[in-house]
């Protein structure tokens, strides 16, 4: 199948912009709880009075510190409930949002200022201002900078106290579906990051859709709350959906700043959502900590078979779904029943104990471990999207999930393989384009369809598979092409590894370098009585790279031969952004990687 159109489900308003809805909502049903919010260690509920309240009293600082319609205001923090808070007070009157990593060097930082013109930005805490405060002088147009941990809310209300209501509501009126909510800088794999303009159309049109089609599922069951903790970052297109559509849909949302599971799992504890919405990473370290303590309490032989017990009952769900199938057999299904106690209601008790759907996007998800969730009780729908289409732009639906693919388009979308493989998406959530850079512009947007770079395939049901990158295709001196990603992604699959590049553009084979997950060694050298080792040792211990070695084998059953992972290296440390080898949303920066260890790429290639 060449194209697929699911039909909408809904469209942008004619009228207005995204913080209107906070003000209706609160006309509506001012004590419904909208938000919760973490005050010393404790969460309290937020009604829709009471943050429409906080949104206007911001609004009119903003305001008085001289924002006006059309300035362009920066973000630079962790996710945090000030960051919505800051979202919906500049969209109230009409200002544009540039989110900024809080990660991100100086020059990234300047980068991005500099190309959107900014003339305020928000910082999380000193760290950032002194980042800031490094490029100031050749930020010619920013003007004001306000420090969260340094009181910038209060500072902000107390000097709006003087402007009326009715002046925030006239620059309110003044915007339209059509009106720039933000500018999001892409990840820059590649190059300069590139500023793409979403309009407030896009982020309602993207979000209604969303909770039009999947609302039935943020609930862990009829009728109840629905909630989530939102801990993707908000400087990520995927997290601002997320925050949008959670505001739009009337779902209770929390925030939570760190994606360390110390951190985590307490606050999904407290917080007890009924959904999240994650990527594979998370999901992942979910199931390794669960197997590794399997594997401490001396039970790993029945998680494991736990495990196989639960693939193959969503399997055999998944087929009857289809109607390819009977659904699991008595048999299967008395053995899934007996481990809902012992395993799967453990596993979804790491997650608050409520979820039972979850989405997923920012990269692809491993068909099995996906069976496994969904056959312990957490069906995940796998989606796929860019911040140029306002993240999702496929997803998978409850009634028919087929894991492995990122799902139909979602309603009035049209997804379009081109000749050379490359997806094409039309819908209402695509971009206006690339900030002061008509040419990338032109080279994306072709008459409203938007040219992804990503390569992909739909099967007969309409369901697309992302197979890789354009730019990253790998060419063989042998002339044959190699999509890396699947290899990588299967490689990863192994508990002990963390991250995975393939290289061998312009060589005679494939080859990889991986890096080590420090949890899961450390847990693997404790069972095996191994003594802790340096991370120069321990590369090079045989049993290790005996196990790495099992990964590789596992990835390249996926390939031909020719396409297949000849030999490997073994790295003492991880790619990291600090370091230049990551983007700040955690994307390979592969030619960096390849030009820092030269030597090992080098090492792999000598007879």
């Amino acid at each position: 199948m060449r194209e697929f159109t699911s039909p909408p489900l809904a469209s942008a308003p004619p009228v207005g912009g995204l913080a209107d809805v906070v003000f209706d909502h609160a006309l509506e049903d001012p004590l419904r709880i909208a938000l919760g919010r973490k005050v010393d260690g404790e969460w309290r509920d937020v009604t829709s009075a009471e943050f429409r309240d906080e949104v206007l009293a911001l609004a009119k600082g903003l305001l008085a510190h001289g924002v006006r319609f059309g300035d362009r205001v920066a973000i630079m923090s962790r996710t945090r409930y000030e960051w919505t808070l800051f979202d919906f007070a500049l969209w109230t009157i009409g200002a544009q949002v540039v989110p900024v990593y809080p990660t991100s060097s100086a020059e990234q930082v300047f980068w991005m200022l500099y190309d959107a013109e900014v003339s305020a930005c928000v910082v999380e805490h000193e760290d950032h201002s002194m980042t800031i405060g490094s490029v100031i002088d050749r930020l010619p147009a920013l003007r004001r900078l306000w420090q969260l941990d340094s009181e910038a809310v209060g500072e902000l209300v107390a000097a709006g106290e003087h402007i009326d209501d009715e002046v925030v509501h006239r620059h309110r009126r003044a915007v339209t579906p059509d009106s720039v909510a933000t500018v999001i800088y892409t990840s820059g794999t590649t190059g300069r990051p590139k500023g793409c303009v979403i309009s407030h159309a896009n982020f309602m049109y993207e979000a209604d859709t969303l909770v039009a089609r999947w609302e039935p599922v943020f609930h862990s069951k009829r009728g109840d709350e629905a909630t989530t903790l939102l801990f993707l970052p908000l400087a990520h297109v995927f997290g601002r959906m997320v925050e949008v559509a959670a505001i739009r849909g009337r779902v209770k949302l929390g925030h939570q700043p760190n994606l360390n599971a110390a951190a985590l799992l307490p606050d999904l504890a407290a917080f007890r959502p009924s959904f999240i919405l994650a990527v594979p990473y998370i999901f992942e370290k979910v199931f390794n900590a669960a197997r590794r303590k399997a594997e401490t309490d001396g039970k790993l032989g029945p998680f494991d078979k736990a495990v196989e017990v639960a693939v193959k009952y969503w399997d055999a769900m998944e087929h009857k779904a289809f109607g390819t199938g009977p659904g699991p057999s008595a048999a299967l299904r008395m053995q899934h029943q007996l481990f809902e106690k012992l395993v799967y209601s453990k596993v979804r008790a790491a997650m608050g104990g409520r979820v039972r759907h979850a989405m997923s996007g920012g990269s692809g998800m491993d068909r099995r471990l996906g069976l496994f969730f969904a056959g312990a009780g957490v069906l995940i729908f796998e989606g796929y999207g860019l911040t140029e289409s306002t993240a999702a732009a496929t997803a998978n639906p409850p009634e028919q999930t087929r894991f492995g693919t990122v799902g139909r388009p979602i309603p009035g979308t049209t997804v379009h393989i081109a000749d050379d493989g490359e997806v094409w998406l039309y819908g209402d959530q695509v971009f206006q384009g690339y900030l002061g850079n008509p040419k990338a512009t032109d080279e994306a947007l072709h008459e409203g369809w938007l040219a992804t770079g990503d390569l992909g395939h739909l099967d007969e049901d309409g369901y697309l598979t992302i197979t890789g990158r354009k730019k990253e295709i790998i060419v063989t001196s042998g002339g044959k092409s190699v999509s890396p990603s699947q290899l990588e992604e299967r490689v990863r699959d192994h508990p002990l590894v963390a991250q995975c590049i393939v290289v061998g553009n312009d060589r005679p084979y494939i080859a990889a370098l991986v890096t080590l997950d420090s949890d899961s060694v450390e847990h693997w050298l404790n069972m095996r009585g191994k003594p802790s080792l340096s991370p120069a040792d321990l590369v090079r211990d045989p049993d290790l790279e005996t196990e790495i070695r099992r990964a590789v084998v596992a990835a390249n059953t996926l390939v031909s031969q020719a396409e297949s992972i000849r030999t490997f290296r073994i790295l003492a440390h991880q790619f990291s952004e600090e370091h230049g080898l990551l983007t700040p949303s955690l994307k390979l920066k592969r030619k960096a990687i390849e030009q820092t260890y030269e030597a090992e790429v080098e090492a792999l290639y000598r007879a």
